[in-house]
């Protein structure tokens, strides 16, 4: 079966590479860093239905992406969640949040409205984040 993201993902979020499990997706919304790790994986929905070989690959991918947003941008606290409430496709958020970000120390789901980057914010990120991500 061939893998399809889901088009809210899809339209909510910028492809920035493709590892060996995962897309590696930017969300745009510039008020976070915010990435996420896609399974392409069709109709998986929570991570047990991975099988263990996949599951233990995305956690490495998971921990890849982590230290690199940890560093990148030196926040105080990376968030890494798999909600699925109203995106059923499996999918792991990964936020790196600070005390000064808008909604510290909440969740940021909901809070604000997203706030796309500009053509000029986003080439930055990019530069800023693919060559870390790309191997």
């Amino acid at each position: 079966m061939a893998f399809s993201i889901n088009p809210q993902l899809e339209q909510d979020s910028i492809f920035l590479d493709r590892w060996t499990l995962c897309d590696v997706r930017l969300i745009n919304d510039q008020q976070y860093p915010w990435i996420l790790l896609i399974p392409r994986r069709e109709g998986v929905r929570d991570l047990h239905e991975l099988t263990q070989e996949d599951y233990l690959q995305l956690m490495k991918e998971s921990r890849r992406l982590s230290e690199t947003m940890q560093t990148l941008f030196q926040s105080e606290k990376m968030n890494v969640a798999a909600l699925g409430n109203v995106v059923p496709q499996l999918h792991l958020h990964h936020i790196a949040r600070y005390q000064s970000d808008p909604a510290w120390p909440k969740p940021v789901w909901g809070l604000f409205p997203m706030q796309p980057y500009s053509n000029e914010q986003l080439q930055e990120i990019k530069e800023k984040l693919l060559p870390y991500l790309t191997s």
